[in-house]
Formats: structure tokens, sequence, C-alpha cells
């Protein structure tokens, strides 16, 4: 059993925790199953102040747990660190930048970083739970999204991540995975796993390519440095994605897709499909100009564009109250 004080994993026979002696509760029966390795440390490594409930999913770098915090009685995601992962200096420092950057901003729609914290080999960040799911699983379910829906998203990042630019931090792993909702619709930036700040040293050698292919600029693919400029060029990725179903560009390795990115054209997404408005398939081909000097200067800029296209369509009056509300919702920039 875990104990209710530390959360340390105890047999089912034992009268008292070996961590920190406190009396442990009688069990009816004793457990039949092998506990989760994982939670089990993720619960000695938080204590008592979250109850980890069941795994929600992961990727390449870490687990994903929903939990509730004890205290505050509010429903939480913890990002583990995969336990291997934990040992290779890159990644832990990969993990760490994320939640410095994350605590950094503070914006409707950047998801925040609560906590984060290790022992052992277990490292984790803790953020609020989003139940609204992610871009990834509309675009999953429906193969394309509504073309005003996408544009209010992405103005909605967009706004976010200029924000972040004016601090100096590039996000440089933008995609749908890592555009999550609320429970009200409004699309959150996550995962600044990669993210890149300008006080800071660059965290790989120059000439490595950080990101995921299918969404990296060209001068990223390169592995040259890079500014917002270069977010701004992943929501195009995003943008064309909602629009056809695809990202312009594919190939059978990571390779073959970053050559694409910095040498090939895409075709606009109205050739692809007809039923792409012109305006938005004109703004997506602005964002995937091969030159930085060629896209929107500001991701508020791209945010601007957008939302005069959802003003030019009839009956919007929400999504477009939606995104100027994003738009406006950090202030002016900083001088």
């Amino acid at each position: 059993m875990f104990c209710p004080e530390c959360g340390t994993w105890n047999r089912a026979t034992a009268e008292s925790c070996t961590r920190c002696n406190a009396e442990l509760p009688e069990l009816e029966r004793a457990p039949t199953e092998k506990p989760n390795e994982t939670i089990s440390a993720l619960r000695q490594a938080t204590g008592s102040r979250y109850r980890v409930l069941q795994r929600l999913g992961g990727g390449g770098m870490a687990d994903v747990f929903l939990a509730d915090h004890a205290q505050l009685e509010r429903r939480v995601v913890i990002k583990v660190l995969h336990a291997h992962l934990a040992k290779d200096a890159e990644m832990m420092e990969r993990f760490r930048r994320e939640a410095q950057a994350a605590a950094q901003l503070v914006h409707p729609h950047i998801c925040p970083v609560m906590d984060a914290g290790s022992h052992g080999s277990t490292v984790y960040t803790v953020m609020p739970y989003l139940s609204g799911g992610s871009l990834a699983d509309r675009i999953s379910k429906r193969r394309v999204v509504d073309p005003v829906e996408a544009a209010t998203a992405i103005a909605q990042v967009a706004t976010a991540l200029d924000y972040a630019h004016r601090r100096g931090i590039v996000h440089r792993d933008i995609k749908p995975d890592n555009v999550l909702y609320d429970e009200d619709g409004n699309a959150i930036l996550t995962d600044f796993g990669i993210a890149e700040a300008r006080h800071q040293g660059r965290l790989t050698a120059s000439g490595r390519a950080m990101g995921t292919p299918h969404y990296m600029s060209p001068e990223q693919a390169m592995g040259k440095l890079v500014d917002g400029r270069s977010d701004v060029y992943a929501l195009g990725i995003v943008l064309y994605e909602t629009a056809v179903g695809f990202p312009p560009f594919d190939g059978p390795d990571a390779f073959s897709v970053g050559y694409k990115q910095v040498h090939e054209q895409p075709v606009a997404p109205e050739q692809v499909d007809s039923r792409v408005p012109s305006g938005l398939s004109a703004i997506i081909m602005q964002c995937l100009a091969k030159s930085p000097a060629q896209r929107y200067a500001r991701a508020n800029d791209l945010a601007d564009a957008l939302i005069s296209f959802v003003e030019s369509v009839p009956g919007t009056e929400d999504a477009r109250r939606a995104a100027w509300a994003a738009r406006h919702a950090a202030g002016a920039p900083p001088a």
C-alpha cells in the first residue's frame, strides 16, 4: 500500500511506513496486482501533495499522469521524464528548461507550470489539466478542421507566441499535439521542452536540428539559429494540416522531410482542396516562405491576419471575439 503521509510504497503486511514510520491503515484484503513502478516512484517523489490517479499517455521523452492536488482539490497532469532519460544530462537540461521557460510566461493561452521537482530518478513537472483535448485529436477525428475554428485557435496560439518572443523565448516545437483546449474551447500552447531563450546558451552543438521534422522551418532543419519567425513557419504548417488533413511535406525519414522543408515549395492548400478559402490559403503560404524575411515579421502580425480572415466570414462573431480577446490579453509590448 501507499503511505498516506509520504507516498512510499509498503508491503501489505507492514504496520508502519518504512520511510516516515507513519501508521498504515489496515487492509481488508491483500492487493492482487503489482503496482505500476513509475506511479509508485512518482507517489514517493510527490509525497501527499498529489493523488496520482492514472496514466494518460506519453511520448518519447515523458509519461503523463492524471492526478488531484490534495490540498487545492484541483485536477492536474504530472509529466514524468522517462527514467533512462533522467540519467542523460542533456535531457535533464531540456526538461528543466521547459519548466523554467513556462514559469516565466504568464499568458492566458500558455499552459503554466504549477510545480516541479525530483526524487532519485523521478523528475516531474505539474500543470493544470485541460479537458478539451488537443488539436491533433481534432485533426485525427475529422481529418480537416473548420477554417474559422482553426484560424481562431491559431490566432490565440500566435498571440501566446508573440508574448514569448518578446521575452526572448522561441518555442521551436510547434505542432498540433502541443495545442490543447480548455473546457471553453480556447487554444492553449504547451510543451516548451526545447525552447531557446536569448539569455541561455544553446542546448545542442551547432548544426544539430531539434524539433519535429514535419513542422520545422528551413533554418531549424539546417540547425541554424532561429528566431520567432521560425515558430511562425511552424504555425503555417499546422494551419496547412488543419485545412487539408496532412502537412505539406512528408517522406520516409526525418532527413528527407527536412530536405523538402529547405528545398521544395509547398502546394497551396486551395490547390490541394478547392474548399479551402483563398484568404486562409494566402495566409498559410506567407507563413511558409522559405526566407524568414518574407514571412510575417511577428506572430501578432499573423494573429491580425487570421482575425481579419475570421471577420470576413459571416456569422462568426463569437470566434472573432475569442481571437480579439487573445490578441489584446497581454497588453502592450514591454519597452
